[in-house]
């Protein structure tokens, strides 16, 4: 396309007349394509407004139908909706907003048999999805496509955006190596979400495509922004491409998309699937504290997280190594010392809890809740992400 009728030169009036856009831009976006994966809460308003700003093909991705839980944060639908599929619910919606684009509607579950073709007539991909085993996939097929991967995530009051998978940036196992074991982290239908958190987060994922489309700004590559909803709190933290990430590192060992399977664990989470009472071992934030306040030179207090999750914050006078780093690395410790291990929630720290159990160490205990539970329970300084 090389030029904009007039209907179009009137709709998109308002970017016309923004410098960085003008009628250029505008074409840029005309011609660009974009798949969103998931036409949820993310998707919904993703989806909007890129409808809105004029990009030209849009792509909805999802297998699901409307449930009437889904409209509390789902702008897309409304209750007439409900039981109807979302992907060609969503399709007719935006048509009807803009009917200058073209909506294809993907009503499908991508694994890794599809998602290859199922991404190939699209310049960039939009996340918008609520599991970890689609985010993978994603990732996996975004990095051996060339493909810009704009990812976002909610969670109750907070949520995560960056984009990944371009030249010059980091890939989601770059900031997640290791997927979590089935059902350790809970999702949005257990731990619930706040309904506007979707718009805040799935807004700015529109807005990193547009200036992607428009090569105009800078996006958040290399960046994962955080947000709180209720202290109203925006925080970035760096992220950077690993050398030996193993699907965009030097050497990389994945290359092609695979359905996430409990194969793919690392060694420590493989450990806490061979039996054994991991809850048995949890212990409250409150009596950490007051252990480490009594004989803090008698025991060792061992965070699991990522590095940039400790860059951002920690418990001081503990001893870092990553999860997934546990089995060269765990000879560094003593085997024979009081040794309490958190992360983040607690999930993670359970399966190191199993793993050194496994390897010969006898006093361990998991802190429950991890440094989010010590931010609310014990030192409200502590940042929570």
């Amino acid at each position: 396309m090389t030029e904009l009728s007039n209907t179009e030169k009137q709709r998109y009036l308002r970017h016309l007349i923004l410098p960085e856009v003008g009628e250029k831009g505008q074409l840029k976006l005309k011609n660009a394509s974009v798949a969103i994966v998931g036409a949820g809460g993310l998707g919904s308003p993703v989806a909007l407004y890129l409808a809105a700003a004029g990009v030209g093909r849009l792509g909805l991705i999802d297998f699901d139908s409307v449930d009437l839980s889904n409209l509390q944060r789902q702008v897309l639908y409304a209750v007439s909706d409900v039981k109807k599929s979302k992907s060609e619910t969503a399709r007719d919606k935006l048509l009807a907003l803009n009917p200058e684009i073209e909506v294809s509607s993907h009503k499908m579950r991508l694994s890794a048999a599809n998602v290859m073709e199922t991404l190939a007539d699209y310049d960039l991909v939009v996340d918008g999805t609520d599991n970890f085993e689609t985010r993978y996939l994603i990732n996996d097929a975004c990095v051996l496509s060339s493909k810009p991967n704009v990812y976002g995530s909610i969670f109750r009051f907070e949520g995560q955006l960056s984009v990944f998978c371009t030249t010059t940036g980091p890939c989601y196992r770059c900031l997640f190596p290791v997927p979590p074991e089935p059902d350790a982290v809970p999702n949005c239908a257990e731990g619930g979400v706040l309904g506007v958190l979707a718009g805040v987060i799935g807004t700015l994922q529109a807005t990193e495509a547009v200036k992607l489309i428009l090569g105009e700004g800078q996006p958040l590559i290399g960046k994962l922004l955080l947000y709180n909803a209720l202290d109203m709190d925006f925080q970035k933290l760096a992220i950077k491409r690993k050398r030996d990430c193993p699907v965009c590192g030097e050497q990389p060992t994945i290359t092609r998309p695979a359905d996430l399977s409990i194969s793919c664990a690392n060694p420590v989470e493989r450990a806490s699937t061979t039996g054994g009472d991991m809850h048995g071992s949890d212990i409250d934030v409150v009596d950490v504290a007051k252990i480490l306040k009594e004989r803090a030179n008698e025991i060792l207090l061992l965070d699991v997280r990522n590095d940039n999750e400790v860059a951002f914050c920690k418990i001081e006078g503990s001893k870092h190594i990553p999860l997934n780093e546990l089995p060269t690395r765990f000879n560094e410790l003593d085997k024979n010392a009081e040794t309490y291990i958190y992360c983040r929630s607690g999930a993670r720290s359970r399966n190191a809890v199993e793993y050194l159990k496994q390897n010969g160490f006898t006093s361990l205990r998991n802190v429950r809740g991890g440094i989010l539970e010590w931010s609310d329970k014990v030192d409200s300084t502590i940042p929570k992400y």
